[in-house]
């Protein structure tokens, strides 16, 4: 038996607002207890904390980030935080922690070092729009971000294309925020007019934007995205 402590998957909001909206009681009274928690962003983090309660009580606890530069040495070394029975939660930057997300690091050391996970109920962006689209919830895949560079990116989503007519399956993707306009401008050019495309853009927000149409409906009424986050689903 080892003395380590548990490491809890702690979901956060999809954008700002008041964290008791859209998180269960019993996730955000977990917070109080925890004293130690690995992050993408400290100063993110300590925001959201001071929402959920723990205003007054930041500058009592540790933070540790883990993000796309955090070197596999350094991964290693947050399995001190959990020595003596501490528990430890994980926090992504926004939506559930692990997925799409540098925190899986954390979560495949603690599997090999016997660490209990105990993942928490939270807002998942890419199931809200999936829920939200329409589209095949039978089957879907998500594939993630796909090549920045434009060629690249337009051949990729001609395979996504294609694949979901093979197997009438819902391709999920997304973004980073800057380049969702460029993306979807992409998706009008692509994509063969009676394919389905999904645009969900700042769920569970008060501006929230879902719309599901056909790529030629698209092309009579185009949208700017902007810089919200967003998920976008394809079926063919």
């Amino acid at each position: 038996m080892n003395n380590y402590g548990k490491l809890y998957l702690i979901p956060t909001p999809l954008g700002e607002g008041n964290p008791a909206d859209v998180l269960p009681a019993p996730v955000l009274g977990i917070l109080p207890e925890l004293s130690r928690f690995v992050v993408e962003e400290i100063r993110t983090a300590r925001r959201f904390l001071s929402q959920a309660g723990l205003k007054g009580h930041i500058a009592a606890l540790e933070f540790r980030e883990l993000n796309e530069h955090t070197a596999p040495a350094a991964v290693e070394s947050l399995l001190e935080l959990f020595a003596d029975g501490h528990s430890v939660g994980l926090l992504s930057e926004a939506g559930l922690p692990a997925v799409a997300d540098p925190g899986a690091r954390l979560v495949a050391l603690c599997h090999r070092h016997g660490i209990e996970v105990v993942p928490l109920v939270g807002p998942s962006s890419l199931m809200l729009a999936l829920m939200a689209s329409g589209l095949n919830g039978q089957s879907f895949a998500f594939v993630g971000y796909i090549p920045a560079k434009t060629e690249e990116r337009r051949q990729a989503l001609r395979n996504l294309e294609k694949r979901s007519a093979q197997a009438h399956q819902t391709q999920i993707l997304i973004e980073t925020p800057y380049r969702n306009d460029a993306l979807f401008a992409d998706m009008l050019q692509c994509l063969g007019g009676n394919t389905q495309l999904c645009v969900a853009a700042n769920l569970t927000c008060p501006d929230a934007f879902i719309r599901t149409r056909k790529v030629s409906e698209w092309k009579q009424q185009p949208v700017t995205i902007g810089k919200r986050p967003c998920v976008f689903l394809i079926l063919c």
